[in-house]
């Protein structure tokens, strides 16, 4: 059985966070483990609260599912605090393939983590991080840079691969241009990806496109090739994105939910 593992958030909306990390895997082939790190109360539109899990619950989590499964692959998303996140460096296993989303602010604009727990997680979690996969305000604090062309997104890679990370993706999402363009940086060099925008925005997209290169490195899979397929999966997740209440439509793992609009 190839397993991989979400240690995140629990979205209400089903959009994003572990529900998101869940549809994903299963569309990949891929048994799906959770760690869930808070609960949240929130929608396509907004975040109305967030409660975070005592770092016991976390760690039993964790250590449960470690000695339950053989897990191919690993993932956080929102950690929430420093607490969680000392906790998840001190309870995950050693040698773990860990893919590190670094959620920290929601689309709608409310913290997903604390504003002290990002040392923390540049020093703690990103050095054992086999893929970092942040979007371009997550970038720009990490790699304390303004990033705004496509030469500040290969800069702010390399900064956060200074962190210790042995490869970054940064999503240039945030660019303006008809295209997106995410780009694959290691040590080995660059690698871009690009996909069409869309006219819409689209809730969950982050946490389907990190879950889905989890589930391409549990199925063995390099970090480089597993960044290409997992580019090709979200192309189509943002396709045949399903419609929400709102004007932002709910990301659609493998385009396998049925659509509402």
């Amino acid at each position: 059985m190839i397993a991989a593992c979400s240690i995140a958030g629990s979205d209400s909306g089903g959009g994003a966070g572990i529900q998101a990390d869940l549809k994903t895997f299963t569309a990949l082939g891929v048994y799906g483990l959770t760690v869930v790190t808070a609960v949240t109360a929130q929608n396509t539109r907004e975040v109305r609260g967030t409660w975070t899990l005592p770092s016991d619950a976390v760690r039993a989590q964790i250590e449960a599912v470690a000695d339950g499964f053989s897990v191919g692959a690993w993932k956080t998303g929102m950690l929430a605090d420093a607490p969680v996140v000392r906790t998840v460096a001190e309870a995950l296993p050693e040698g773990a393939a860990l893919v590190i989303d670094p959620v920290m602010v929601s689309t709608s604009g409310h913290r997903l983590l604390a504003e002290d727990a990002i040392a923390d997680l540049a020093e703690l979690l990103i050095p054992r991080a086999a893929v970092v996969t942040p979007n371009l305000p997550e970038a720009e604090v990490l790699a304390r840079m303004r990033v705004t062309t496509l030469e500040d997104m290969e800069e702010a890679g390399r900064r956060v691969l200074d962190l210790g990370a042995r490869a970054v993706v940064v999503k240039g999402g945030h660019l303006a241009g008809d295209a997106t363009v995410d780009l694959f940086v290691d040590r080995d060099g660059v690698t871009g990806g690009s996909g069409p925008r869309y006219s819409y925005s689209v809730h969950g997209s982050g946490c389907c496109f990190s879950a889905a290169l989890t589930a391409h490195l549990a199925r063995g899979m390099d970090a480089r090739r597993a960044f290409g397929a997992a580019r090709e999966f979200i192309d189509t997740a943002i396709r045949e994105a399903t419609g929400g209440p709102g004007p932002i439509r709910i990301v659609n793992p493998g385009g396998t939910i049925l659509r509402g609009d």
